[in-house]
């Protein structure tokens, strides 16, 4: 014990050093440390107490860490490297009390705690928080009930853009104030965003300090962000925001949007070197990556210098590293993904999908929505693709489904085959499948058709009729560039004097300057602009060929086709490249020549294209098992020559396709509003159906049951045209019991907030029983427990118990005789009894 005690001393002490805590009177100024009240520390105590530091005459020992005029900043609660840290909790937060201290540390000198205790809950904190951070987080004082009830208008935005509007909309007439509203680019929150800004102060109401946002690509996350980032500094429930980004595209992209949307209220900064400009900004835009570059997150910054921290592209921030970065800073959470990560769907904890004994543990920390504090596995709101096509924002692809012969054979069960000559002149036979192309199998006859189908069927831009703008996704790096010389190469035959090498554009990670590019795309200027008109300012590159870099959160609304010129298996990845052309816009915003402006009849996008090469839009719609437990990623990728990230493939050879390829399938599908049955299943389209459904609603609002689970049986379930079975209901509900059809519907119109373990029920159900038992009786509670859970449970225990084959007790491996020789004589009978008459066994059954 002693050892343990000196280990986390040793820790605690170094700790508290980096942090530039002192001891000690030095150069840098008086001792702030202090032992227990009143007591300045010497080097005698810090010597006497190495071995046993936590034992003194009044017990545990404090550590008083104080300002520079030695008033008290936070009360250091320290535990030996055996004990929990919380263990100390209520015993610090008494002392702190009595110090009129705000703040408190408990460690053990491995895992730390900071607690504020005019907030919530302790947080893990990876550093301890340093003086000067302590000292202006000090003066942040939070008040829930404030953000509770802010109101939140359409206007809320706007009142920042422009702080005069509600006069000017007082007095300007209509035609006057919607001239106003676009000569100013005022932005008002949509419905849905005022509804998602509410969700987050009804969590913060139910004690909730971490939110996620599932939005669907082109619902403007980051004007939902900007409202809910003045929500929490005009409140005073934040001094200073993070708002973290995996691209460089995505910084600029953010930063430049608040400075838009927040710049007369509170300044937005991207963080770079100068640690000053960052202290001097209430919103602080950067990358995952710089931050963790030589830890300058731990070096840098303190646990408490943010209060708030939003997580762009949630699903893909809190993977390996970039987690630490999240997690090291102690204020409110929130995530915003369209493709939130499941990692414990289905997930059964005694039916592990790998070797690795910390698998659960690994799934818990990769899962988004736990992560974000959703432990029911719904996001604080969700506001899906197919409630913003309903709702008018957002629009579906027209599905371009092009095969050819080798795409073809490729795709099939057999493969694509060749005869390859061997020694002795024996022949030896090989398949390669569609995860092969452009790995080791290659073709540039099949390159040449996907490039020469593209160009001639690609959406036009409706101004100066080229090809629209547009993203080709390749297998890898190789693979990218040989399209973009393929695509160049065509168009100066189809538009000869027109390009010069610079119709297609390479954007990947070994291209100098790739990140720009993609910027420079979003706002036309890519290697010029106005090519065919000199008053339309689009851009001249049309089409941009990447591998994964313009997938997740990349901004370009005027995208207008889509070219998947590789397979997908991954349908995060699938609904992250669909949602790159969801956005709507008016071509006329870039065209400078009003004339020309009244002789055009449509500018507006109303479809984008989806070519899909590979069956990949069939593979989800038909093939994709939505059911599965989500694999996690494993712990090292393989490298590939070309310096790409993917799976291991099979060891046949290389092989090089000569023979022509030619287009034998071409077919093209306009997604309706119902969307895509990877839409469907995503966003719980069975719940948005009975919601919606007239006759359900009137009838759940007047209470008749009855009513309503006919109804739905008749009309709803089973249908062709539908997915939905009460078994599949259950299994996506991932519980583990057999939930009712009734439940669900009570889950959809929000009489209950989730669907209750078999655990939380049984725990219900025993609290029900022994309301009123005796006070001597509560000391036999847990066998007592044991057996009504077990009764419930365990078929075989029930047979025994009503057969009175207790014998069989001896050998049975879930509840054994000594259980029940634990169980009060009288309760033996009692519980059994009890259960028939008030337990509905059914919902226990899995």
């Amino acid at each position: 014990m002693a050892e343990k005690e000196a280990k986390a001393r040793i820790k605690i002490n170094k700790l508290l050093e980096e942090a530039n805590w002192r001891f000690f009177d030095d150069e840098n100024g008086k001792a702030n440390i202090a032992l227990e009240k009143n007591v300045k520390i010497t080097e005698s105590h810090v010597n006497a107490m190495g071995d046993d530091f936590e034992e003194t005459k009044k017990g545990f020992i404090d550590f008083l860490l104080q300002d520079e005029k030695g008033f008290p900043l936070i009360v250091l609660e320290a535990k030996s490297e055996d004990k929990n840290p919380l263990v100390g909790k209520e015993q610090a937060r008494r002392y702190a009390r009595s110090q009129n201290c705000r703040f408190v540390i408990l460690s053990n000198g491995n895992l730390h705690y900071f607690w504020d205790l005019a907030r919530g809950n302790p947080y893990i904190i990876t550093k301890f928080p340093e003086p000067t951070s302590i000292k202006g987080y000090k003066n942040y004082h939070p008040d829930p009930d404030k953000l509770i009830n802010e109101p939140v208008n359409d206007d809320y935005i706007t009142q920042t853009q422009y702080p005069n509007y509600q006069d000017v909309a007082a007095w300007k007439n209509k035609d006057e104030h919607n001239e106003f509203i676009k000569a100013n680019k005022l932005r008002f929150l949509r419905k849905y965003q005022r509804n998602a800004v509410h969700s987050i102060q009804q969590a913060v109401k139910n004690g909730k300090d971490r939110f996620l946002f599932e939005m669907a690509t082109g619902t403007g996350k980051t004007l939902t962000s900007a409202a809910v980032i003045k929500l929490f500094l005009k409140t005073g429930n934040a001094h200073r925001v993070l708002f973290l980004v995996d691209r460089l595209e995505l910084e600029d992209q953010a930063q430049k949007a608040f400075i838009f949307l927040l710049k007369n209220d509170y300044k937005s900064v991207i963080y770079k070197e100068n640690r000053d400009d960052w202290q001097k900004a209430e919103i602080v835009v950067t990358t995952v990556q710089s931050l963790l570059f030589n830890n300058k997150y731990q070096r840098l910054f303190s646990p408490t210098d943010f209060d708030l921290v939003i997580s762009d592209e949630a699903h893909r921030s809190i993977g390996a590293n970039s987690r630490a970065v999240f997690e090291y800073f102690v204020g409110y959470k929130l995530g915003l993904t369209a493709t939130p990560k499941d990692y414990l769907k289905k997930f059964d904890k005694n039916k592990p999908t790998t070797k690795d004994p910390r698998e659960f543990e690994r799934r818990l920390m990769m899962d988004t929505y736990r992560t974000f504090g959703c432990e029911d596995g719904h996001p604080t709101y969700r506001y899906s693709l197919l409630d913003g096509v309903k709702d008018g924002f957002l629009i579906n692809p027209i599905v371009l489904d092009a095969r050819t012969d080798v795409s073809t054979q490729l795709l099939s069960d057999d493969g694509y085959i060749v005869i390859i000559k061997i020694d002795e002149g024996e022949d030896e036979e090989s398949a390669y499948k569609q995860r092969q192309f452009e790995k080791k199998f290659f073709s540039e006859a099949t390159n040449k058709v996907f490039c020469k189908t593209f160009l001639e069927n690609a959406l036009r831009d409706p101004i100066s009729k080229e090809i629209g703008k547009s993203i080709v996704f390749s297998v890898s790096q190789n693979h990218a560039a040989k399209l973009t010389q393929i695509l160049n190469e065509m168009a100066d035959i189809m538009f000869p004097g027109k390009y010069n090498s610079d119709f297609a554009v390479q954007v990947t990670s070994l291209i100098p300057d790739a990140q720009q590019f993609t910027i420079n795309f979003t706002n036309n200027n890519l290697l010029g602009s106005a090519n065919f008109l000199p008053t339309y300012k689009t851009s001249k590159a049309r089409v941009c060929v990447t591998v994964g870099m313009m997938t997740t959160g990349y901004d370009c609304p005027d995208i207008l086709n889509l070219c998947l010129m590789r397979p997908i298996f991954s349908p995060t990845d699938f609904i992250q490249i669909k949602g790159r052309g969801t956005r709507k816009h008016n071509f006329l915003e870039l065209l400078f020549d009003d004339d020309l402006k009244s002789l055009i009849n449509e500018s507006e996008k109303t479809s984008f294209k989806l070519f899909d090469f590979f069956a990949n839009y069939e593979y989800f719609e038909e093939e994709f098992n939505y059911d599965e437990v989500l694999k996690l990623p494993s712990f090292s990728r393989l490298k590939k020559p070309d310096g790409n990230e993917g799976r291991s493939f099979s060891t046949t050879d290389e092989f090089e396709n000569f023979n022509p390829d030619t287009l034998i399938e071409l077919n093209e599908e306009l997604i309706g509003w119902e969307g895509m049955k990877i839409d469907r299943m995503f966003f719980e389209q069975f719940e948005d159906k009975v919601k919606e459904d007239g006759f359900i609603k009137e009838n759940v609002e007047q209470g008749k049951w009855d009513n309503v689970l006919d109804y739905i049986n008749r009309q709803i379930m089973n249908k062709p045209e539908e997915f939905f079975t009460i078994e599949k209901l259950r299994k996506a509900a991932g519980v583990d019991r057999r939930i009712s059809l009734r439940e669900i519907i009570e889950r959809a119109f929000g009489f209950i907030p989730y669907f209750k373990s078999k655990d939380e029920l049984l725990d219900e159900e025993f609290s029900k029983f022994i309301a009123d038992l005796k006070p001597d009786e509560v000391k036999k509670i847990i066998p007592m427990k044991y057996f009504f859970k077990a009764y419930i449970t365990d078929n075989r225990v029930r047979d025994i118990i009503e057969t009175r084959e207790f014998t069989q007790l001896h050998t049975n491996p879930t509840f054994n005789m000594n259980d029940f020789r634990a169980v009060p004589t009288k309760w033996r009978t009692t519980i059994p009894e009890y259960i028939k008459d008030y337990v509905p066994l059914n919902q226990f059954m899995s």
